[in-house]
């Protein structure tokens, strides 16, 4: 990884793609800290001092903004919520499921259009709710309607604006834009997690040896946490692929052996992003049309609570224990709509029948897309599992006295979106490198 950066860096091109990401989280850390108009800063510690469970949720991916309620409160979920709605949209609506197979760049673009729109509906709705849901806690100088459409409207601009930057990286950067703003709020949290760790082991009454002992263990299992996460991120499964002698102009091309490979944990870490939108998001409606939901009761108090167990144990054990079986219901859901949705077995047998091809042992056709579906079931069991069990770790450690500002889902988050970085690195570098050998 060094070494990719290290190249990086002496490369002209892409280190001006580097400078360029890094002004780009620079005005995003910024962003953090412009407190939206019209805030009672003093309130605002006390009220947000005591948050947990969705605050809490949403505190960490934004980076701490939203317990400073500042323009980028929101983050980047309302955008996330709308690729899950449209991607699903997708596999229902023939149009919308044309353009996103057979379009092109032209169908991209307009499905990118229709996901930003959708987002700023959804930042919209979201930003009410906020502004409703914390109208009674005094964090606002002023409740009346103005104050109500300036808190809201600074929140939605903020989404659209980290929309943009993601895009940017995206198109500009090193690449990879959303889900490294994601990544930036997450390690944003670390000098909290030093901070808890000496806290664990320089108690009130002093040096704790036995403090000092669980900090250890913290550190092992961390470390013992991301060696599996980048074992299963690396972890492929190769399938042989065989291609005859043809003939190409005027030459006879000779056979070739390649391999098709697939990962292990092709969908990343996007299941476990997406699951979690989903889960919190019945809690953000809720809290909307019912701003002090919490110390009320009924079924929409018990969807609230079930909704936010996700990042809190104060809801009961019941919330908590069919909170994490839907939980892991939907990340394993998601790894399968997210796998099958960037590989088709039936078109890539297609495209290995057409061009000569064939798996050594398996008849061209429909037996080499059943092998190779087959063979992404088993790849996508095991991948989904392993996502849902590293998602649900920090849920079973609240249970304990233990308060740790990163748990199995941040440490996915951070080790996925850091690999799949530098192998965006590695490709431009490797594009550079055949560009400058041609020219």
């Amino acid at each position: 990884m060094f070494k990719t950066i290290k190249n990086a860096l002496k490369t002209p091109d892409v280190r001006k793609r580097l400078f360029y990401t890094l002004i780009l989280i620079i005005v995003f850390r910024l962003g953090c800290y412009i407190t939206v108009p019209g805030i009672n800063s003093i309130a605002l510690n006390e009220a947000m001092g005591s948050q947990n469970g969705l605050a809490g949720l949403i505190d960490m991916i934004s980076g701490g903004a939203f317990s400073r309620f500042s323009v980028f409160a929101m983050s980047i979920s309302p955008y996330i919520t709308a690729s899950i709605v449209i991607q699903l949209l997708a596999m229902i609506i023939p149009s919308l499921e044309k353009l996103t197979k057979e379009g092109g760049e032209e169908g991209r673009q307009k499905i990118n259009k229709y996901t930003k729109i959708l987002t700023v509906v959804l930042a919209l709705v979201e930003a009410t709710g906020l502004f409703l849901g914390y109208k009674s806690s005094g964090i606002f100088v002023s409740t009346n309607f103005l104050t109500g459409a300036l808190v809201v409207v600074s929140l939605v601009a903020g989404t659209a604006i980290l929309m943009w930057l993601g895009e940017q990286i995206t198109s500009k950067g090193i690449g990879n834009g959303i889900s490294l703003l994601i990544f930036i709020g997450i390690v944003s949290r670390l000098p909290a997690g030093i901070s808890t760790l000496w806290q664990i082991i320089m108690t009130d009454s002093g040096f704790s040896t036995t403090g000092l002992l669980i900090a250890i263990g913290i550190i092992i299992g961390a470390a013992i946490l991301v060696a599996g996460v980048v074992f299963v991120q690396q972890a492929e499964r190769r399938v042989p692929v065989q291609y005859s002698k043809k003939v190409v102009g005027r030459k006879m091309v000779g056979a070739q052996s390649t391999h098709i490979p697939l990962k292990l944990a092709m969908a990343g870490v996007m299941p476990v992003i997406f699951a979690s939108s989903f889960m919190t998001f019945p809690a953000m409606i809720i809290q909307m049309f019912v701003p002090d939901i919490a110390n009320k009761a009924g079924f929409l108090a018990g969807l609230y609570n079930f909704s936010i167990a996700t990042s809190t144990s104060n809801v009961g054990i019941g919330y908590s224990v069919a909170n994490a079986l839907v939980y892991l219901l939907l990340i394993i859901g998601f790894t399968f709509f997210y796998t099958y949705a960037t590989f088709n077995p039936a078109e890539v047998s297609n495209n290995i029948k057409k061009n000569g091809g064939f798996i050594p042992g398996i008849r061209a056709g429909k037996p080499t897309t059943e092998y190779l579906s087959s063979i992404i079931s088993k790849l996508t069991w095991f991948g989904g599992f392993f996502l849902a069990l590293i998602a649900i770790i920090p849920m079973l450690l609240r249970f304990t006295n233990l308060n740790i500002a990163f748990g199995g889902t941040s440490i996915l988050i951070v080790v996925g979106v850091a690999l799949e970085t530098v192998q965006q690195l590695e490709s431009q570098l490797a594009m550079r490198h055949y560009k400058g050998f041609l020219e």
